[in-house]
């Protein structure tokens, strides 16, 4: 441990983006030297990218040359029952160091951040004291891995606190004010660097999450007629294709009107903006027939270039409109704002919209592989170059307009039938598609306390020409609809499940 007021290292500019020092350029001469837990504490949110809220941080530090330097990051929500802090502890340490090994450099010591806001009738000192025990846990447990704490440090209500001072009476009992924001030395190399810290996960939560307005029974009306009429349509082989080209082609048309609308600043009114570019009708159709597997892979292709931007605009609006009952629905269009923002290297707002994706419908297999893969650092170009050596395998769906990017691309996994439609060519209605195991031992099936409250009719999965489908369900007698299938989610390629998708954030 070091002593209170010793230096903790310099921060280089690429650290600050989570660049591994391991790859860090070795000429790189800008550096940032963090000497005080000040300076450590207000260097928080440059190193996430964000400001953490009701959070247990942990940052990677590596000696380079005597001193120190900022590695990987992870980081957990501190879970409301103290009986699974050890729990959490374990995990967060053992995340982080087993990545840095993975990447081939194992962090010589840690910096162990506690965030959370004071509750009702409680003060910033309260919380640090009420979660003292959290932090020693998070030591320990650092410890067992022969990585020590160098300095642990509680934030909250704009103010911190170090539980690593060796001099009784060294710091306030109220803890030390935060510097102002953008003002620190760290700030001014930020900002230099090009480094942008948004505001807090649960603003970034906001911008995903479905809307609990009034304007949310209209949508829900809309999704309501929308599966009336679409149902069908996905259950009959013959029409199924169609419906495909519509939503493709009605997303296509509304990615051009965002490109096309006047900027807006502000995250909070561009959206607003962008709601009110969509109509209840288009949304509905376009989060019905996005459940579609294939079709969803079809989308990802606007994944670069000047569609990229409009395209993550138009899913997280959908992500929005799957309101009420359609909360399942939201996997499909936030796992495709989770792979956009991955793609053009957002990496914070992909594991958060992959992380949402899951938490609506644990099973999604898409969804899960892209979370694996961006938290474990992998280059999103090996699934961009699975999309593009696809495409080149098929034909283009639609030639009305051969240099869209819905044109240009099919799905990621080329189609597939079951074995036993392979040998008749036909499957007598109504008779249900046996899943295929997947290689991390998961079938896509959810436990029957789970499912207990959404029944489902036994014809009611359509059949698909990849090897998962669409799987519409029903609300009630007169309200049909349609959620997504256990994604047959081959665009990931290669890429390998672990089976779960709880995993620090961070890229250990």
């Amino acid at each position: 441990m070091t002593n209170h007021s010793d230096t903790a290292g310099p921060s280089e500019n690429n650290d600050l983006s989570g660049q591994d020092p391991a790859t860090a350029p070795a000429d790189h001469a800008t550096q940032v030297t963090l000497r005080t837990p000040a300076e450590l504490a207000d260097a928080l949110p440059y190193l996430l990218g964000y400001r953490p809220e009701d959070s247990m941080v942990l940052v990677a530090l590596h000696d380079r040359g005597g001193r120190g330097r900022f590695g990987g990051r992870a980081r957990l929500g501190i879970p409301a029952n103290e009986e699974d802090w050890e729990a959490a502890a374990r995990q967060l340490a053992r995340g982080l160091v087993t990545g840095s090994e993975r990447r081939g450099s194992r962090p010589e010591g840690m910096v162990a951040y506690v965030c959370q806001e004071p509750g009702p009738g409680e003060l910033g000192r309260d919380v640090k004291r009420r979660l003292e025990r959290l932090a020693h846990l998070m030591r320990i447990e650092c410890g067992s891995l022969d990585v020590p704490v160098i300095e642990a440090l509680c934030v909250s209500d704009g103010r911190f606190w170090s539980y690593c001072c060796p001099v009784k009476g060294c710091c306030p009992e109220d803890g030390s004010p935060m510097g102002l924001p953008g003002t620190s030395v760290l700030a001014a190399a930020a900002t230099y660097a090009g480094i942008q810290v948004r505001g807090t996960l649960r603003e970034l939560h906001a911008r995903l999450r479905p809307w609990e307005t009034t304007a949310a029974l209209e949508q829900e009306i809309a999704l309501d007629a929308a599966g009336m009429s679409l149902v069908p349509r996905i259950l009959d082989e013959a029409t199924r294709q169609g419906v495909a080209e519509e939503t493709l082609g009605l997303a296509e048309l509304i990615i051009h009107r965002f490109a096309a609308a006047a900027p807006v600043s502000g995250t909070h009114p561009a959206d607003v903006r962008d709601d009110g570019l969509l109509t209840a009708d288009e949304a509905a159709t376009l989060i019905l027939g996005l459940q579609d597997r294939t079709t969803r892979d079809r989308a990802a292709a606007w994944m670069e270039g000047d569609a990229a931007g409009p395209a993550l605009r138009l899913w997280r609006a959908l992500a929005r409109r799957c309101v009420g009952p359609y909360g399942e629905h939201a996997a499909a269009p936030l796992t495709l704002a989770g792979w956009v923002a991955w793609s053009t290297g957002d990496e914070l707002e992909a594991r958060e919209a992959l992380a949402m994706a899951l938490g609506a419908d644990p099973d999604y297999l898409f969804a899960r592989l892209l979370h694996q893969a961006c938290n474990e650092g992998l280059d999103p170009e090996a699934v961009r170059r699975c999309l593009r050596v696809q495409s080149t395998r098929a034909t283009p769906a639609r030639t009305t307009n051969p240099t869209t990017p819905a044109a240009r691309h099919t799905s990621a996994e080329p189609a597939r039938a079951p074995a036993d439609e392979r040998r008749s060519g036909t499957r007598p209605a109504g008779q249900r598609r046996r899943r295929t195991r997947s290689a991390a031992g998961d079938d896509g099936r959810r436990t029957a306390g789970a499912k207990a409250d959404r029944r489902r009719p036994a014809d009611s999965r359509p059949r698909s020409s990849a090897a998962e489908g669409a799987r519409p369900g029903t609300r009630s007698p007169s309200a049909t609809r349609a959620r997504a299938a256990d994604a047959g989610d081959s665009a990931a390629g290669g890429v390998p499940s672990d089976g779960t998708h709880r995993r620090p954030e961070g890229d250990g």
